[in-house]
């Protein structure tokens, strides 16, 4: 789905991810390499292969119209998740990837240590400026630019006749600020609050689409 962002075209896309085609690059928020790991490690019974397949989709994500890849927070998840297994197959994408990369660290990456030596990434602070966006983690709005952050895992929920009900990640776009879902397939999402002067584009993975004002209704964690 595309659309106009502070004045640059950008396209939504169904697995979370925003595309900026003017500049090639790719955003994406919340992808937590080594949480299942880090909660097998406080003895949690969490069945293994999360980090390789947050890896996989990402892989897919990285199509031949990206050249930089920028993240907005939280790589890894927890010190305890930087096994040497999930390491390993970090390094090992990494060596397949030909992107550039850059990260804004988030609350989780700055408990998590330093990055895999291999790595190849370019850290950036918090703030920072490329072209009318400014990076961030956190969703709060700066003076100057439009923030694109993380964070949040921003959920909306749908409900249907018979009181069924349903989360599915969305774009949760205020004035100021755009905050993506997260992208880890072992991250779940938070129903949000939007307002009337806001804009929600819900993405079930096969598709985004965005959700008349008129629908939007306050909700829950899920």
């Amino acid at each position: 789905m595309r659309t106009q962002l502070a004045g640059e075209e950008v396209e939504f896309r169904p697995d979370g991810t925003l595309f900026w085609p003017s500049e090639s690059s790719l955003f994406v928020a919340d992808i937590h390499l080594g949480k299942g790991a880090s909660f097998r490690s406080q003895g949690l019974p969490v069945p293994p292969g999360s980090t390789l397949a947050t890896l996989e989709k990402l892989s897919l994500s990285l199509d031949s119209g990206v050249q930089r890849l920028i993240i907005l927070g939280d790589l890894w998840h927890a010190r305890q998740g930087k096994t040497a297994e999930a390491v390993e197959q970090f390094l090992s994408w990494r060596s397949r990837v030909s992107v550039e990369i850059m990260l804004v660290e988030g609350n989780h990456d700055r408990k998590s240590g330093q990055l895999p030596v291999g790595s190849d990434i370019q850290t950036v602070p918090d703030g920072a400026a490329v072209g009318p966006f400014r990076l961030r983690h956190e969703p709060e709005p700066m003076d100057e630019g439009h923030v694109l952050a993380g964070h949040l895992h921003p959920g909306y929920g749908l409900d249907g006749r018979g009181r069924q009900s349903m989360t599915v990640p969305c774009f949760w776009i205020t004035p100021g600020v755009t905050v993506l879902p997260s992208f880890g397939t072992f991250t779940g999402c938070s129903r949000i609050r939007p307002s009337e002067s806001d804009r929600v584009i819900v993405t079930t993975g096969s598709e985004c689409r965005e959700v008349p004002i008129s629908r939007l209704a306050e909700s829950s964690s899920c």
